[in-house]
């Protein structure tokens, strides 16, 4: 970066933030035997975020920077460790599922309290999943897409509920775990979607290591360390108060800014480090952590619902005709390696199905022909006096999404004659046009979650619906069998049952040409050398509670 950049950069990244800024320098790394040994207690993080969070409501935390706070201020009834995948008491001491997976008993803790002062007893973690699993439309609050055939609750007494379900629901255990299951006070369940939303932060009140302190809607929101917390999960390594005393949370969508605020030091911590960053990130000194998401691949999901799509060999021309080694060895590092299936090779229920996934553009030119689109005057096909155009979206979340749709409609254009247009996430136009397939054809997206029904909350009909195999205008099904076997994944007991359905569902999308898995996506962060104790929840969110600084 220029001097002149550099001079922007810090501006911008003052105005936005309200950052004080420190003197520069190249900051160095602590000993390891620091690290383990001697954590220090105070102190205040600042950590880059690339968007602004929407909202603090648990099921909405799918969106990173959501659950990025969601992490922070919730706990969960069960830990699950972001290496094995195992499951530790937390909120809750001990539980018993019977043998469909039909019935959850939870044992919970006696001494747990939300930060307003209210008891976290079984009756208000029995409220939090009646919302959670069931949802309330008068008040505009989802159905959590990590809840499966939600029943009811029962209070047996202060430290025992037991869940209901309607059918099987093996993934429910792991549900508890996430950050869409962070339980909330009972006055703050009572409040309508709008009460979680941005400027609301300070009245979300969960029973968390950190609170909202503060916020400036779209800039910035602190987080201070609660006093007396003693609750957290058996493997964490702090068992008391967090060792921080405030993390200040930053929006700088520029990533030029992040990395220059990080490696002067004016920033600690900065997530979704762009790929030609990595290699100035690590000259400087500071830490590169590319956690995986172990979920949906970055894909495109075709809509076959839309007319030109709905042909199978367009599908597979597509597919054939974009070449994602290019994609990945142009655009990213070593940190988004080739997509081999539908999900990651660290998601649950993983299968090679590389053989599945070639790239044969001749193969699909004969496709095209085949299916009556033909080269027109410009080299975009038509058929029947109708250009082969498409649409696909900018997603924002996504790394480099504008760049990789942009080369991917240069390959398209280039080698089969299919015009690809992009729409921009700013477009005033793009939450509706993305929920009709005559408008976004081709969806650009992905999703994760450390379970079997991570593949489930990306395509099922009632939760991300990311193919629009449900119609949103009158909720009609294009293709039910698909829904059929999502369903099986989230309904089967026994584990090697939900991996053949697993399995089944990958087979399919691939088979109907449905999905083009690109890459496996991570989150990319940067620390630099005062930071320690960093590191993320199973899904690649960041987790706070034992970080410490050493300035």
């Amino acid at each position: 970066m220029s001097r002149h950049s550099w001079k922007h950069a810090l501006i911008a990244l003052t105005t936005l933030g309200a950052l004080t800024l420190s003197a520069c320098g190249t900051p160095a790394a602590s000993p390891a035997s620091a690290e383990a040994t001697n954590p220090v207690s105070g102190g205040v993080l600042t950590y880059l975020d690339a968007q602004p969070h929407t909202s603090l409501y648990p099921p909405s935390a799918g969106f990173y920077p959501n659950g990025g706070l969601v992490n922070q201020i919730t706990d969960r009834l069960v830990y699950q460790d972001p290496e094995t995948l195992g499951f530790h008491p937390w909120i809750a001491t001990a539980w018993t599922v019977n043998a469909n997976a039909t019935r959850y008993e939870f044992t919970l803790r006696d001494d747990v309290t939300f930060s307003d002062g209210t008891p976290l007893d079984a009756a208000v973690v029995a409220k939090n999943f009646d919302l959670f699993g069931l949802g309330d439309a008068a008040r505009a609050l989802p159905v959590s897409e990590a809840v499966n055939n939600y029943a009811s609750s029962e209070v047996v007494n202060p430290t025992t509920v037991v869940f209901h379900f309607s059918a099987p629901s093996p993934g429910f255990l792991q549900a508890t775990s996430t950050i869409n299951s962070g339980l909330l006070s009972s006055a703050t369940l009572d409040g309508d979607f709008t009460s979680y939303g941005a400027g609301n932060g300070t009245h979300v009140i969960g029973s968390g290591p950190f609170v909202v302190g503060s916020e400036k809607v779209g800039a910035e929101v602190v987080l201070t360390a609660r006093e007396g917390y003693h609750w957290a999960p058996q493997p964490s390594v702090n068992q008391g108060r967090a060792y921080l005393d405030e993390i200040r949370y930053v929006v700088t969508p520029e990533s030029g800014v992040r990395v220059g605020a990080l490696t002067s030091g004016q920033a600690d911590i900065a997530r979704q480090i762009a790929a030609p960053d990595e290699a100035v990130v690590q000259a400087s000194g500071a830490h590169l952590l590319a956690a995986q998401t172990r979920g949906v691949n970055n894909s495109f999901s075709l809509r076959f619902r839309n007319a030109t799509l709905s042909d199978l060999r367009v599908r597979q021309a597509l597919a054939l005709g974009t070449d994602r080694q290019e994609i990945v060895d142009t655009l990213f590092t070593d940190n988004y390696p080739l997509a081999t299936s539908v999900i990651g090779k660290t998601a649950l229920g993983y299968q090679d199905l590389s053989a599945r996934l070639s790239h044969d553009p001749a193969r699909a030119r004969d496709l095209l022909d085949e299916a009556g689109w033909v080269p027109g005057a410009d080299g975009i096909r038509v058929k029947d006096g109708q250009r082969l155009s498409l649409v696909v979206n900018e997603a924002a979340p996504q790394p480099r999404s504008f760049d990789v749709v942009t080369l991917v409609a240069q390959q398209w254009k280039r080698d089969l004659g299919v015009d690809l247009q992009i729409l921009r996430a700013d477009a005033g136009t793009y939450a509706k046009a993305i929920q009709d397939a005559d408008q976004i054809q081709v969806y650009h997206s992905m999703v994760g979650r450390a379970d079997f029904d991570v593949i489930k909350s990306q395509y099922a009909a009632k939760n991300r619906n990311t193919l629009l195999n449900r119609n949103p205008a009158d909720n009609s099904l294009g293709d039910e069998h698909l829904e059929s076997l999502l369903g099986a994944v989230a309904s089967t007991p026994d584990e090697q049952g939900r991996i053949q359905a697993d399995h089944a569902v990958q087979e399919y999308l691939l088979d109907q040409t449905y999905v083009i898995p690109l890459f496996e996506e991570p989150q990319v962060f940067a620390y630099t050398g005062v930071v320690h104790g960093f590191a993320t929840e199973p899904i690649a969110r960041p987790s706070f509670y034992n970080t410490w600084v050493q300035r």
